[in-house]
């Protein structure tokens, strides 16, 4: 649907500025209703239990999709460093709703390897959104070469945001085991209590905002939201009834990924764009499938690469931040090439792991104590 809009909108001009602002809008709150609901779903322990070898795959496929990425983009593109530099930063970046959706549908998102997923794709998002500060933060002082200022400048840069990061996470932890509990009885003793899936949702909202207040996507801070509530039963129990909202606004997070699509960069990005979607697929698939193979089975690890393909918000947000800055940083063919790599992995990535989902169906039954 997307997608139609904006072929219809290069024809007869349908969507206005204001317009396109309302549908960002509700995308944006398509993807807090997608992640609260995988956080609210969790098992927190499970999710603490895998941390130790999604740190292990993170590692990998961040490393080997970025400079796979960069490598790429410098030497058989001929970008300049700091082209390569946000080419490889943005491919570094997982979609997670994307794939997240599929694994729902299939009933696997609470399986063992389903929570490895979320976890790997969780560092993903965070790491993505750092690397893309900091580099922001070095690009003026990238032309100069590396010296003892630009060291400087990026130690800084990163442990302010580790300092946020850890400051948000500690705010989420008080709010659930402190704050929560007490709000939620005060709103349902009052005469005309509200009605408890508009208290959760408003307070996923304000927090995944907060997120994107302290340089964070919403997609972090709805997670963590939903992980606030996970810990209350009476939370757990009201997600039948979060289903409304929950269909109601996450197709326009889908919706909003067609919207960006220009149809006339297509055509002059079509030759890079191929180029930088064949190295998106190859440094997720290599960077995800070959620490995967130290730390579960080959079926899994197949499912995992395939999950970790998709590139849609946060990898556009990187590009988009970068080509504000101008045609040195973020050329429009540049951009129009990541684009096309949105789509067709937004686009494929489901598709393949549907296929996988049907014919390997004992993992979405493989769940804890099953």
């Amino acid at each position: 649907m997307g997608v139609l809009l904006r072929l219809a909108d290069t024809q007869s001009q349908l969507l206005s500025l204001e317009m396109q602002k309302i549908f960002d809008y509700l995308a944006e709150i398509g993807v807090i209703a997608l992640l609260f609901r995988v956080g609210l779903e969790s098992n927190f322990r499970g999710l603490i239990k895998q941390i130790r070898q999604a740190s292990i795959i993170w590692v990998g496929n961040v490393f080997l999709s970025g400079s796979l990425a960069a490598v790429a983009a410098k030497y058989v593109m001929g970008l300049s460093l700091v082209q390569s530099l946000f080419i490889g930063v943005a491919l570094t970046a997982t979609s997670v709703g994307v794939s997240v959706s599929v694994w729902r549908e299939a009933g696997a998102l609470s399986s063992p390897t389903g929570e490895l997923l979320v976890d790997v794709a969780e560092l993903d998002d965070i790491s993505g959104i750092m690397l893309m500060v900091l580099l922001l933060s070095l690009t003026p002082a990238l032309g100069g070469g590396f010296g003892p200022s630009l060291i400087k400048s990026g130690v800084m840069t990163l442990g302010l945001l580790l300092l946020k990061l850890i400051g948000f996470g500690i705010l989420c932890l008080v709010f659930s085991v402190y704050i929560e509990p007490h709000v939620t009885e005060y709103f349902r003793a009052l005469k005309r209590p509200m009605e408890p899936t508009l208290l959760i949702t408003g307070f996923a909202i304000i927090i995944a905002a907060l997120a994107g207040l302290l340089g964070f996507s919403f997609a972090l801070g709805a997670f963590f939201a939903g992980l606030a509530f996970s810990r209350d039963p009476r939370a757990v129990r009201l997600d039948s009834s979060f289903e409304v909202i929950y269909d109601l606004f996450t197709p326009f997070f889908f919706i909003g990924i067609g919207l960006r699509i220009v149809p006339n960069s297509l055509l002059p990005a079509l030759g890079p764009g191929t180029l930088l979607l064949a190295v998106a697929v190859l440094g997720k698939v290599l960077g995800t499938g070959l620490p995967s193979v130290l730390v579960t089975g080959w079926l899994e690890t197949i499912l995992l690469s395939v999950s970790m393909i998709p590139r849609a918000e946060i990898a556009m947000i990187i590009m988009q931040r970068g080509h504000e800055l101008g045609e040195w940083a973020v050329p429009d063919r540049v951009f129009g090439a990541m684009v096309m790599v949105s789509l067709a992995s937004c686009l494929i990535s489901p598709m393949v792991l549907k296929r996988l989902f049907k014919r390997w169906p004992q993992i979405a039954l493989a769940r804890h104590g099953e």
